[in-house]
């Protein structure tokens, strides 16, 4: 059985290339004022820098109330969809200010906003194609689906336990994620690696060995490049 029925699957569609499309354009408007081409230039009123997380916010109040109130069907329902993309993307652009309290959106903890935008599109992507985990498929029976659960859910626990936080989300939707991220090396910082790598291991050298790739790897680069993290001013 589907995770989606197929007006929340096209809704889904729209609102997660609404999202893609939005981060885009706002990362490629950041940076060119950031290098100062172009017309564009920061939003200032009165000495006050308003970011776009705020017209993202309200985007996504405008487009829940809508839904709840309204109930609207098509092409309203994926309009509402659109809308609500538009300002998830406007506002996870700038989740590292949110979390941080402080504009740091040209540093290094600037690049959780890129990291947690990544995830939320994976996650809407993961959300098209998978099927309903907590479906009891026919013949199965009570016993045998809920054991199957369980299992499930205790392979997302261990990805998350190992530091796998995006692997463990996604594996409550397709479990064979959640057993690979299960059965791979934790990261270096983990609960899982504290309670189970000793310091001198070589578990825990690899760990580290595949944490540094991947922080200095082709994707890390990429990351970088959208976080603006190169020359320039800050």
């Amino acid at each position: 059985m589907s995770l989606l029925n197929s007006s929340g699957r096209t809704a889904t569609l729209w609102m997660l290339v609404a999202f893609i499309v939005t981060f885009a354009i706002t990362r490629g408007i950041t940076l060119m004022i950031r290098a100062g081409r172009g017309p564009f230039r920061d939003n200032v009123r009165g000495g006050l820098h308003i970011h776009h997380l705020v017209y993202g916010i309200f985007a996504m109040m405008f487009a829940s109330l809508a839904e709840f109130a309204a109930r609207p069907a098509q092409p309203w329902y994926e309009v509402l969809a659109v809308v609500f993309g538009v300002g998830a993307a406007l506002t996870l652009d700038e989740y590292a200010l949110w979390l941080h309290l402080g504009d740091v959106y040209w540093s290094q903890e600037g690049r959780k906003s890129v990291d947690v935008v990544v995830y939320a599109a994976a996650i809407g992507a993961v959300l098209l194609v998978a099927s309903n985990p907590f479906a009891r498929q026919a013949g199965v029976g009570n016993w045998a689906f809920a054991v199957s659960i369980a299992i499930n859910l205790v392979f997302a626990l261990l990805c998350a336990i190992k530091g796998k936080a995006f692997t463990s989300v996604c594996g409550v939707l397709i479990p064979l994620l959640a057993i690979i991220g299960a059965v791979r090396l934790a990261t270096p910082d983990s609960p899982w690696s504290r309670w189970r790598y000793r310091p001198e291991s070589h578990k825990l050298a690899r760990a580290r060995r595949r944490e540094t790739a991947r922080r200095e790897g082709r994707l890390a680069r990429w990351r970088d490049s959208l976080t603006g993290l190169g020359p320039g001013p800050h």
